[in-house]
């Protein structure tokens, strides 16, 4: 079986782009996609209306359908994307990146390689140096420039990329990563944007567990939910983040967007990270606990939102009472 991605395809309404940079501001070249689950659909639409010529694969090639009806073409193997010149992959896990990248059937694999590819992926910062090796050793560029925000925000232009590679393979690929995301950064000139993401991730299960437990003081002392939340995002700590969140937390909705399995990968890595630099992380161990919790009471697949769950069933309050909403 080839290697590929396991999201699931589009699952959510279209929403109104914001407006980006056009191609008149790139080099026109020929792009791949690989990969084409939930974030990747949306990334690539990106491209597609910004007018690239874009060439996609995924594993499950039905997946691929919605890019194709917009433009894209697709290919039945990953060495069909070997005539592009720039590939962008968003896969789901660390192995899924080497195996699509250096194994048998992969973007190495092919008489011709693409000059550059752009791993849009959360992976391990060893899984993307040993990436970034086999493609140093085959002539090919390498960029890290995975992505935050969820493939709503990501569509509505509100995604954030962090990049790390050559300074002038980033150069090169700023315009198209511009098409899908306003705000775009060079972090350096090799796997730091690894980090920056783990890090990013990591702060968002502290200020979600941090949420999460000042709510259900509130609602435990009589104060809906509603109120409490329309209050904090009324204040200084308003924030998109709070509002989206707490909206879930009020309706108590857990449609993943990025689910309790997903965030305890991410800190498994950063926890990682920080035994390998000597950093002591007490409040991101804490959270990775509660995280497992969660998982463990059947949240695994939920929404990290869900945080709430746990924290209310320790509170002592029932589950699903939302009477002071």
């Amino acid at each position: 079986m080839s290697p590929g991605v396991t999201e699931d395809p589009p699952q959510y309404p279209t929403h109104p782009r914001k407006a980006r940079t056009t191609m008149s501001a790139t080099r026109n070249e020929r792009l791949g996609w690989l990969g084409t689950g939930r974030m990747g659909t949306v990334m690539s639409e990106s491209l597609l209306a910004g007018g690239a010529d874009l060439t996609v694969w995924n594993r499950t090639a039905a997946k691929t359908k919605p890019l194709v009806d917009k433009g894209a073409k697709a290919v039945p193997a990953i060495t069909g994307l070997s005539d592009a010149d720039i590939v962008f992959v968003m896969v789901s896990a660390s192995q899924d990146l080497i195996d699509v990248v250096t194994g048998e059937g992969g973007l190495l694999s092919a008489d011709k390689t693409p000059s550059v590819i752009v791993d849009c992926s959360t992976v391990s910062a060893e899984a993307s140096s040993e990436v970034r090796a086999a493609c140093q050793a085959a002539g090919v560029d390498f960029l890290a420039s995975p992505i935050s925000g969820n493939p709503h925000m990501v569509a509505d232009g509100m995604g954030a990329i962090v990049a790390s590679g050559p300074r002038e393979t980033y150069d090169r690929v700023l315009p198209y990563l511009q098409l899908i995301a306003p705000t775009v950064v060079h972090a350096g000139p090799e796997e730091q944007s690894r980090l920056v993401k783990i890090c990013h991730n990591l702060m968002l299960g502290m200020i979600t567990q941090a949420l999460v437990e000042v709510t259900t003081l509130a609602e435990k002392g009589g104060v809906p939910r509603g109120a409490f939340i329309d209050f904090l995002n009324g204040s200084v700590l308003g924030s998109t983040f709070i509002k989206h969140k707490g909206r879930a937390l009020v309706e108590r909705d857990y449609t993943p967007t990025f689910n309790n399995k997903m965030l305890r990968k991410d800190f498994d890595l950063g926890l990682g990270a920080a035994r390998h630099l000597e950093v002591p992380m007490p409040v991101s161990s804490m959270v990775h606990q509660l995280i497992q919790t969660a998982i463990g009471h059947g949240f695994a697949e939920e929404d990290y939102a869900a945080l709430f769950e746990v924290e209310a069933r320790a509170a002592g309050m029932r589950s699903g009472d939302d009477s002071t909403r």
